[in-house]
């Protein structure tokens, strides 16, 4: 296994490989301790950055807000708290913004947000708010000098007319201040290569890192990709067909195909990913672990063993 993460090392020019995590905030006790499992189990690993998500309403705000600061005050990651436009004053969202930068927070993913009605809804603006990611983007970078990720759609945005309106608003985005890019997740690398080729001819040039989701199980991912316009392969339906009672070999099905996608990404030239963790650790620990990111102990072991 070491051998084969080195040549893929070399696939890469050599450059390490990073990763992030993504996680939500929990909305009952149990949900917590599941969360914060997760986030023990893969704080060894340690990621880039871990992102928490935002919802819409105060409350989702505020649980938001905690399990930010308990990251913050309990353990040694950056954490990137989400932040949307939704429902909300431009003080309002400032308001959030200034509290961030107080309890020790750098870095905010910068979302329009989904209509408080979901997908496929018409997204109505604050009479008094931001009316845009950009406009947002550039509010965040008056306040302080966060780092500012904001989202990109291989597949374009299920409500953008086309490919370039989708693009002239990535660019906004960038111009705004972002200073990275991450991708809602797909299951077809061939679209994340052609839409980062569309990136780079619009003269985009902050990093496009690709969202991964590890599909655990099939019937909600494509209810989602249904949703959000994601094309899903026959190939991957096929994986997962007459698992539907088998949850354990889901798993394991789960962590060779998104093992699959990823180390294909890698051997072209991918060296940065943000794993869609769903909150639940065992599947991205161990995709982590094939790609050779893993605590510093167990990677000390493994330098050995290669060096013997």
């Amino acid at each position: 296994m070491s051998s084969e993460i080195e040549r893929r090392s070399r696939r890469s020019g050599g450059k390490p490989i990073s990763v992030s995590f993504e996680f939500f905030p929990p909305k009952t006790a149990e949900m917590e301790a599941t969360l914060w499992n997760s986030i023990t189990r893969l704080a060894p690993l340690a990621p880039k950055f871990v992102s928490v998500t935002y919802g819409a309403g105060g409350s989702t705000r505020e649980r938001t807000h905690a399990t930010v600061e308990r990251i913050v005050k309990e353990t040694r990651l950056a954490p990137a708290a989400h932040l949307t436009c939704v429902s909300a004053t431009k003080a309002e969202v400032d308001e959030v913004v200034r509290g961030y930068w107080d309890a020790g927070v750098r870095h905010i993913v910068a979302l329009r947000g989904d209509p408080p009605g979901g997908v496929g809804h018409h997204y109505e603006p604050h009479a008094e708010g931001y009316r845009t990611t950009a406009e947002l983007v550039a509010g965040i970078r008056r306040i302080a000098n966060f780092e500012v990720s904001v989202s990109a759609y291989p597949e374009k945005h299920p409500e953008s007319p086309g490919f370039d309106t989708d693009l002239d608003i990535l660019a906004a985005k960038v111009d705004a201040g972002a200073t990275r890019a991450i991708t809602q997740c797909f299951f077809d690398n061939d679209l994340y290569f052609d839409y980062l080729d569309k990136v780079r001819a619009r003269g985009i040039d902050v990093p496009v890192v690709p969202g991964i989701l590890p599909v655990s199980n099939f019937k909600q991912a494509k209810n989602f990709s249904e949703k959000t316009g994601t094309y899903m392969p026959d190939w991957l339906a096929a994986r997962f067909e007459g698992l539907d009672n088998d949850p354990e070999t889901r798993k394991l099905i789960a962590a060779a195909v998104a093992a699959e996608q990823v180390f294909d990404l890698v051997d072209r030239g991918v060296t940065e990913f943000h794993f869609y963790t769903l909150n639940r650790a065992d599947l991205v620990y161990a995709i982590c672990h094939l790609l050779g990111i893993r605590p510093p102990q167990e990677a000390g072991q493994a330098s050995g063993q290669a060096a013997a």
